[in-house]
């Protein structure tokens, strides 16, 4: 299958910088392109996607690459067949997902990248690359259509995925809540992207990029933990 996919925890590194500790794996992924880098921003709801566009587009520029957002297409379908790769930004899950949805582009997103497309997808555009928007951390703010989302990968990717538990928090910890969903989706697997950690996928092969490690949970076997230069290519077998 080919995949050419960058899946990023989050668009900031530990200071807050926007995009810096991803610059060079992104500058890997696009190479040379200097095609149209389209920006989907659709997971912004407390941001204007005018606004959320031209803040990502800065990072890019300083990269070489000339982002230019869906949101000022006068055909948004036409301008994903036309693009030579695909940026999602994070923000909510769900109102991504309904957008995605509404606007009748996820089997064009899908055909691109299977297409040899680049895709690039922090925090909430790296959760809809999965089967579904299941092990997001969001809000359910608006209601998609369906769970179902990219399906680009085999897996579920919960973002930001932490161990902290602040002492006297008497809910649930992440890592409950990840056991609570292969309970229920037997068959499936869920890696935890940790901030500053990132994916990238080639064809069939997967590469963990980052300091920290990325715990994957799989019904009936114990949480393992990988870290950069592990093999997790299982991953892609479903």
């Amino acid at each position: 299958m080919i995949r050419r996919l960058l899946l990023l925890s989050s668009s900031r590194d530990a200071n807050g910088v926007y995009l810096l500790h991803s610059a060079s794996a992104i500058r890997s992924l696009l190479g040379d392109t200097r095609g149209r880098v389209l920006f989907i921003p659709y997971a912004g709801v407390t941001i204007g996607h005018g606004d959320y566009a031209r803040r990502a587009a800065v990072p890019f520029a300083k990269l070489g690459y000339d982002l230019q957002s869906i949101g000022e297409a006068a055909e948004p379908f036409q301008a994903l067949e036309g693009a030579d790769a695909i940026v999602v930004g994070g923000g909510n899950t769900f109102q991504l997902l309904a957008t995605l949805y509404e606007r009748e582009l996820l089997d064009v997103i899908r055909a691109r990248v299977h297409a040899g497309v680049p895709y690039i997808g922090w925090s909430a555009g790296a959760v809809i690359t999965a089967p579904t928007m299941g092990t997001t951390n969001d809000m359910p703010i608006i209601e998609p259509r369906s769970l179902r989302a990219l399906d680009l990968i085999p897996f579920q990717i919960n973002a930001h995925y932490t161990d902290f538990h602040p002492p006297g928090h008497q809910g649930e910890t992440r890592a409950e809540r990840l056991e609570e969903y292969i309970a229920v989706n037997r068959t499936v697997r869920v890696l935890g992207l940790r901030e500053g950690c990132s994916l990238r996928i080639t064809d069939d092969a997967i590469a963990l990029h980052g300091l920290g490690t990325a715990p994957v949970f799989s019904y009936g076997a114990a949480r393992a933990e990988y870290s950069a230069g592990d093999d997790i290519s299982f991953l892609l077998r479903g």
